[in-house]
């Protein structure tokens, strides 16, 4: 069908949008899942007064809906890491309002994956792609919005971003990869010797210390447990002076409506509950999100943040375990450096112009980091990926 054909439609919600319609769109990514992203509203962790306006794209063909994209405006730049804060002020110095922008984003979370969601069956999907796009300009256009981000996009929707003249931005992450091992053991072979040595010692460390740990998935999480991991959660951002982003009812919501996709490890020291971390299951993906402690116990970080759900990978066959944003210190633990990106367009050409120069410049400087990461490997040898 000819694209002019289609509507475009602005949503200050995903109530407005059905379930079964938005899940034929999103397919298996359970962070793009209807519910994990509609807990976000119903929590009140993305409204107007979090500076998290949901503002989502949907394409109509007649009453069929063809196409998505999760859209918020912002009045801020916290949760969405890519950094942007020096755009802002440089835009601000020079007499510009920056905010509000429009970006395309799983709240809260570094993590790739499809932004531009479209049905399986439609025939031009390309070409759909670049309209949404061309469709979100207009709006930051025609509502004076500084600029449009699309954050953390795959493949697939990185084209449509790239033939729109949207301005790449390349980012680092780390990510580890079950290669088929049959145990923990079988892991710890491939390291290098050195690496081998220092996880076992850190390993040992917690042991020593009187540390278990368990895991749950949110079938077999009580509200007691629930409750113990928001409290460490709190705790992390109340540690380093700052409130947390997201309510106990958030994760009440995602328990509730995904519980096969809610993984909780609990760690104990003598007994009682100290610690906990939650990730998110996906068809071949674990995704490490949210941590916390009640007490300061050595190297607890690297056992309940990357051994256990490694070890939980490897014994349910899942293939990889992203850890989150940032972290140098993921290489130590058999993770791997890979690349990913942010598309921009900003309205003002002068400034979309300025940015571009500057997205030049960090371009070099972030190959020769990513070069150097790679000569980091803590493996033996590096190994192949099919």
């Amino acid at each position: 069908m000819d694209i002019s054909q289609l509507s475009f439609v602005w949503y200050r919600g995903l109530q407005a949008i059905s379930a079964a319609d938005w899940q034929a769109l999103a397919g298996a990514h359970p962070m793009l899942d209807y519910h994990f992203l509609r807990a976000f509203e119903l929590s009140a962790a993305v409204d107007h007064q979090t500076g998290w306006t949901p503002y989502h794209l949907a394409v109509f063909e007649g009453a069929q809906l063809v196409a998505a994209a999760p859209c918020y405006l912002k009045t801020h730049s916290y949760g969405e890491y890519v950094f942007d804060w020096s755009w802002a002020e440089a835009y601000e110095q020079a007499g510009g309002q920056y905010y509000p922008k429009l970006i395309s984003a799983i709240p809260f979370s570094p993590v790739t994956g499809p932004r531009l969601l479209i049905h399986p069956d439609y025939t031009a999907p390309q070409a759909l792609a670049i309209a949404m796009v061309s469709q979100m300009r207009a709006l930051c256009q025609s509502h004076g919005f500084s600029g449009l981000h699309v954050l953390f996009p795959d493949a697939s929707s990185a084209n449509a971003c790239a033939e729109t003249e949207g301005l790449r931005r390349t980012g680092v992450q780390f990510r580890w990869e079950n290669l088929s091992y049959v145990d923990w053991e079988a892991f710890l072979a491939v390291l290098s010797r050195d690496k081998r040595k220092k996880i076992r010692q850190e390993r040992n460390k917690v042991q020593q210390q009187g540390v278990q740990c368990r895991v749950m998935t949110g079938h077999t999480v009580s509200p007691e447990a629930l409750a113990l991991f928001y409290q460490c959660y709190c705790n992390t951002y109340h540690r380093h002076g700052s409130s947390p982003y997201l309510p106990l009812t958030f994760f009440e919501q995602v328990v509730r409506e995904m519980p096969d996709q809610f993984i909780l490890f609990i760690a104990s020291q003598d007994g009682v509950d100290v610690a906990a971390s939650v990730c998110v299951l996906g068809q071949d993906t674990l995704y490490g999100r949210y941590w916390g402690s009640l007490r300061d116990i050595s190297c607890l970080h690297f056992e309940l943040c990357y051994y256990q759900p490694q070890q939980f990978c490897i014994g349910h066959g899942i293939r990889y375990f992203e850890g989150g944003a940032q972290g140098v210190h993921k290489l130590a633990r058999g993770f791997v450096p890979y690349t990913t990106c942010s598309y921009h367009w900003l309205t003002h050409p002068d400034f979309h112009q300025s940015v571009a120069r500057f997205l030049d410049r960090e371009a070099g400087t972030m190959q020769a980091y990513v070069d150097e990461l790679e000569e980091r490997s803590p493996y033996k040898v590096t190994p192949a990926s099919d």
